[in-house]
């Protein structure tokens, strides 16, 4: 099976206390985001923060759609929700085009 490696990256709202509730929702997610996430065809997440900054990593199968995915989690009622509770501690990187959050990162560099 092929997979592909994709990157993104966000920045939280800079309040220390807004940033460790983000990071305890993290520590809980909902069995139906985790079940969204299974089913588009991303076979691992992982997402990594440096002071207000998030840094993300999936690794997808090859049947995996970014459009296909939006398009699934703007039909799905537990997404939206969960996006709302997470719009109160994202903001986005400074030249992102609207209505996007995590923007993809473009390797520059593989060893």
């Amino acid at each position: 099976m092929k997979t592909e490696r994709l990157c993104f990256a966000l920045d939280l709202k800079d309040d220390l206390q807004l940033i460790q509730e983000y990071i305890d929702h993290h520590k809980k997610v909902w069995p139906e985001i985790i079940a969204s996430i299974k089913v588009s065809g991303i076979m691992n997440m992982e997402i990594f923060h440096i002071a207000n900054r998030l840094f993300m990593v999936m690794e997808v199968d090859e049947h995996f759609s970014l459009k296909a995915k939006g398009d699934s989690d703007k039909n799905n009622e537990q997404v939206q929700k969960w996006e709302r509770l997470m719009n109160q501690y994202q903001q986005v990187l400074p030249g992102t085009p609207e209505g996007v959050k995590w923007v993809q990162m473009n390797r520059i560099f593989k060893l």
